[in-house]
């Protein structure tokens, strides 16, 4: 009874405040619902955009991320050096410059990337920004992994490559889990950077309709609810998620 009177009154808390904030300003006419109304189902039709672009960049991104933390603790001073490389680039630069990069330097280079759809491009970038930051995540994780049965592994006659896949790996993919989902998260907001490179997600939408319109109050607004309802929704899910790992982790 005490824990469902606390998310009771938790909801109740967030209703209120906002209930608060959206009167406020419709009660001082600051917010056009009519305008809303008839422009919203534009506007939320770049959700699914957003949606894909941030699935399959944080895809990509863990294939980089793994293939960087391998680089990473490799004993080969030129793997080392690519994946050190890789990882300093991306971390030393803003992510809106390696978006531009992308967009408008990368056709200068090679005329085939102007025929790229940009949504791909959007895609691409923002991969090769996660799985840099997510290099050092997972091989933090494969680090963690106590260095008993990494050597009780060899003493069965695993090879490296079979422990690694075997014995490591495994564990290390339940250890960096919720910090996959933490960068998810943050990946559905970074997503909206490729509006400026024009994919059509749901901020370049609202930005769209609301300066042709000179509603960009409305029309942001609408943009940041539902990142923040998407936002909540994967919050919640990994904390389903988190809570599961645990439990299993009691039973183990």
């Amino acid at each position: 009874r005490a824990r469902s009177g606390f998310r009771i009154t938790f909801v109740a808390t967030w209703v209120v405040l906002v209930g608060i904030l959206v009167g406020s300003l419709v009660l001082a006419n600051k917010i056009d619902t009519t305008f809303i109304g008839l422009w919203a189902p534009f506007i939320l039709g770049g959700v699914p955009i957003t949606i894909v672009v941030s699935i399959a960049s944080i895809a990509i991104a863990v294939v980089l991320a793994t293939l960087g933390s391998l680089g990473r603790l490799s004993r080969s001073a030129v793997v080392y050096g690519i994946a050190s490389f890789y990882v300093s680039l991306v971390r030393g630069t803003p992510l809106i410059v390696q978006l531009l990069f992308f967009y408008l330097a990368l056709p200068q280079i090679w005329d085939g990337f102007a025929k790229i759809p940009l949504v791909i491009l959007g895609i691409a970038a923002l991969a090769f920004n996660y799985g840099a930051y997510m290099t050092e995540i997972f091989r933090a994780g494969i680090q963690a992994i106590p260095r008993g049965q990494i050597e009780a592994a060899y003493a069965l006659g695993m090879t490296e490559r079979t422990t690694m896949r075997r014995v490591i790996l495994p564990q290390a993919v339940r250890i960096i889990t919720p910090a996959i989902g933490n960068e998810f998260i943050a990946m559905i907001k970074d997503s909206a950077l490729v509006s400026i490179i024009t994919v059509q997600e749901l901020l370049w939408r609202a930005q769209r309709v609301g300066q042709q319109n000179f509603r960009t109050l409305e029309t942001l607004l609408l943009a940041a609810a539902v990142y923040w309802a998407l936002t909540i929704i994967l919050s919640l899910f990994q904390e389903r998620l988190e809570k599961r790992l645990a439990e299993s982790d009691v039973r183990l």
